[in-house]
């Protein structure tokens, strides 16, 4: 039998590890033993890890990552806290010198790379495969042992802000790196052209059974009820999905195309205060609507009547083919993968990320009903599970 490790970060409400639930549900448990290293046992999505899959347990050095530092400082793990100080501290010089905006995703790379010397090791036996799911990578790089190791990537790297030359150290250390889209792939392989022949392109895979049987268990129809036309987005209060400007689109929606709707957001993050107060801004208390953190988020993405992912910039939006294996009518912004995932005018409909623009596209596809039964059609027809993908980890191993 042969042996996995994958390593992820926890399995909070999130695309990626909505993803990893697709890899593991679809692992064929006969021929391969899988073990899962959390940094931290947390999040809403634990209890719907596979049984089969064997859950490491939680490693108080691993779990510091996770907490304020003057909790690190009193469960006395104190060169993980110089680790972390550290890393903060070249980050911070790093960003001012680069003149990056935010510079989160250089903070967090610094902070696992200064702090990995100071790691034990996750487990003493010797893998076949190693996945390190969720950037940073160094962990898997550095404390685990396995005949192959490959490390995913998630999201489009010409979008982020990030230390090329830092960053190029970590994946260099990996026999393999596995992109979810051909467009992520173009963008990472623009940003790093020397890894261009360890890519190999896997899309997220979903388990549609689970899926859909989560799906019929409740319906939430008083947070969601009948009247308005329910428009549903899913995904981090983050600047990536954009839902401080989803506000302004609906306004449009209502007041210029004289649309009954309301927008649902599902999600959690830093952008909270800061999309509640565009809401205000825009007028739309009553209309865009904060559903906050969801266990199950697939009733009300069955309940919607629209799924819209309005992001500035996304990897492969798991979310958007779950709403696809749920049958759902999908509209996206024309980020750079969205062509990856959605076929304009055959499966989805792709609108211009402008607020204007974007409504116009969004009030156009409510109005034309035959379009809608077109595109329905369609959906309907094709498999958006990508279980075909599990093979491809598979000859990994042999």
């Amino acid at each position: 039998m042969k042996t996995i490790l994958i390593i992820t970060h926890t399995m909070e409400l999130g695309g990626a590890e909505r993803a990893l639930l697709g890899l593991l549900n679809n692992i064929d448990y006969d021929n391969y033993s899988v073990d899962l290293f959390l940094e931290r046992h947390f999040g809403e999505l634990l209890t719907f890890v596979p049984e089969k899959v064997n859950l490491l347990p939680e490693n108080p050095a691993y779990a510091s990552l996770g907490v304020p530092a003057a909790q690190v400082i009193k469960n006395k793990k104190f060169l993980i806290a110089a680790g972390r100080y550290i890393g903060k501290k070249k980050s911070e010089k790093f960003n001012l010198a680069a003149g990056y905006s935010s510079g989160a995703d250089v903070n967090i790379n610094y902070s696992y790379k200064y702090t990995c010397p100071f790691m034990p090791e996750i487990s003493d036996k010797e893998y076949d495969l190693v996945i390190s799911f969720l950037t940073p990578h160094y962990f898997a790089a550095e404390k685990a042992k396995g005949k192959m190791k490959i490390a995913w990537i998630h999201t489009d790297y010409k979008s982020i802000e990030i230390d090329k030359k830092s960053e190029e150290k970590m994946w260099e250390k990996f026999d393999k790196i596995v992109s979810i889209s051909g467009e992520v792939t173009k963008n990472f392989t623009e940003v790093f052209p020397r890894f261009s022949d360890k890519i190999i392109e896997v899309p997220n895979m979903h388990p549609a059974d689970f899926i859909n049987k989560e799906s019929q268990k409740f319906e939430p129809l008083d947070e969601m009820p009948q009247g308005s036309i329910r428009l549903l987005s899913i995904g981090r209060y983050c600047v990536a999905k954009n839902f401080d400007n989803v506000p302004f689109i609906c306004r449009d929606l209502i007041e210029k195309y004289s649309l009954d709707v309301k927008w649902y957001i599902i999600g959690y993050g830093t952008d909270e205060a800061l999309i509640k107060s565009k809401i205000k801004e825009a007028g739309m208390e009553n209309s865009v609507i904060l559903l906050g953190k969801k266990d199950n988020p697939y009733p009300y993405i069955k309940l919607c009547d629209f799924y819209v992912q309005p992001s500035r910039f996304e990897g492969n939006a798991v979310t958007v083919n779950e709403a696809l294996i749920l049958g759902k009518k999908v509209i996206v912004t024309n980020y750079d993968t969205a062509k990856n995932q959605v076929e304009n005018g055959v499966d989805g409909v792709i609108v211009p990320l402008e607020n204007s623009q974007c409504a116009e596209g969004i009030a156009a596809y409510i109005r034309d009903e035959e379009k809608q039964k077109k595109i329905i059609r369609n959906v309907c027809e094709k498999d958006y599970s990508n279980a075909s993908g599990i093979n491809k980890i598979y000859e990994l191993m042999r």
